[in-house]
């Protein structure tokens, strides 16, 4: 009887170590309680599904989950500055910016259009193929040829506002948003021509 205590206890103790080992599986995101955050704390400057807004303000419909959370976070921890969204994000809890980032990754992104015909070929040319003889690399090695970017890793920018993404790459370019130190590089290459000229290809990508 003792033995078979014994080996009973042992099998127990096995089996709680072993679920312990176990990762926890990640929360599902809740996507109503996302809607509910859109609408009381995002909506105002990004529209209630994130489509076109003020062109000031990016399109984070159909913006994959991951890259929106990460903002986010780097928005609250100070480490990307924009006094804003600092605001915006300080209250949000990590589930919040888990539910609300999937919410707006759950919305299909509206297409965009270039408006600048003089500079459509330049900017292109940058996109697709980079600027060699400024070791400048083509953005579709990065965001994809269609814009659609790479889950986790790169944002989508296909249909962006050409207004937000000038403005990005020339923060990047000052130093003023530095939370991303590949774009800091390239930025630091390109003039105002040739970052007006790929933003407004970005804007008609789709």
């Amino acid at each position: 009887m003792k033995t078979a205590a014994f080996l009973l206890s042992s099998m127990v103790l096995m089996s709680g170590a072993a679920n312990a080992a176990e990762p926890q599986a990640a929360t599902k995101p809740d996507l109503t309680k996302g809607q509910a955050i859109s609408s009381q704390v995002c909506a105002a400057c990004h529209t209630a599904d994130g489509s076109r807004g003020s062109p000031a303000n990016p399109i984070i419909a159909g913006q994959h989950a991951d890259y929106l959370a990460k903002q986010l976070h780097e928005f609250k921890s100070g480490k990307r500055k924009n006094a804003v969204m600092s605001g915006m994000a300080a209250p949000l809890s990590d589930a919040d910016i888990r539910n609300v980032s999937a919410f707006y990754a759950s919305k299909g992104a509206k297409p965009g259009f270039a408006k600048n015909k003089e500079l459509i070929a330049l900017g292109e040319k940058i996109y697709r193929g980079g600027i060699a003889d400024k070791q400048v690399p083509a953005c579709a090695g990065c965001h994809s040829p269609n814009g659609a970017g790479i889950p986790a890793q790169y944002p989508r920018l296909g249909g962006q506002h050409s207004d937000y993404t000038e403005a990005q790459l020339t923060a990047f370019r000052a130093g003023g948003r530095p939370n991303s130190p590949q774009m800091l590089a390239i930025a630091a290459k390109m003039s105002d021509r040739e970052i007006k000229a790929v933003s407004d290809y970005i804007a008609g990508l789709r």
